[in-house]
């Protein structure tokens, strides 16, 4: 029940959320990501949007990369669990509080997993303020190695 009120919480909040975002959209799709060599953030962007059945969304194609870079899934304490690495990186905005505050107050029991991951957030190098439409022909561990993401 409470991994449903936040999906229909993000549902609501996804057109009035990309609106705001500044950043212009890609303009590229799944076989376009897949195009890049093996290894890289490209190709790796592809595997995971096809692997788990996802589009790349106009404006929030960053989210995407986070996941690849963070190996964070998809369930959604996985994903809270992502935003908490996000804010242990430096990255504020409301939408992050948001699911951070609402996230921490649905799912108590997994505080350790939340956590752990600000912690990791912490231990790496900013990352979550790149142009990542830049960085998808490079290889992925480089990156990885370059932010000291674990």
């Amino acid at each position: 029940m409470r991994a449903l009120i936040l999906e229909k919480l993000y549902e609501w909040s996804l057109i009035p959320y990309q609106s705001f975002k500044k950043n212009k959209a890609w303009d590229l799709g799944i076989e376009d990501l897949l195009q890049y060599p093996k290894g890289t953030l490209g190709y790796q962007m592809g595997y995971f949007l096809l692997s788990n059945n996802f589009d790349l969304q106009d404006k929030l194609e960053s989210h995407d990369v986070f996941h690849v870079l963070t190996r964070t899934g998809i369930t959604v304490p996985e994903e809270i669990s992502m935003q908490f690495y996000l804010l242990g990186n430096g990255k504020r905005s409301a939408y992050l509080f948001s699911v951070i505050f609402l996230g921490g107050l649905l799912f108590p029991d997994y505080f350790k997993m939340f956590r752990s991951k600000y912690r990791l957030g912490k231990a790496s190098l900013p990352f979550h303020q790149l142009n990542f439409k830049k960085l998808l022909d490079q290889p992925l561990e480089r990156i990885k190695d370059t932010f000291l993401i674990q």
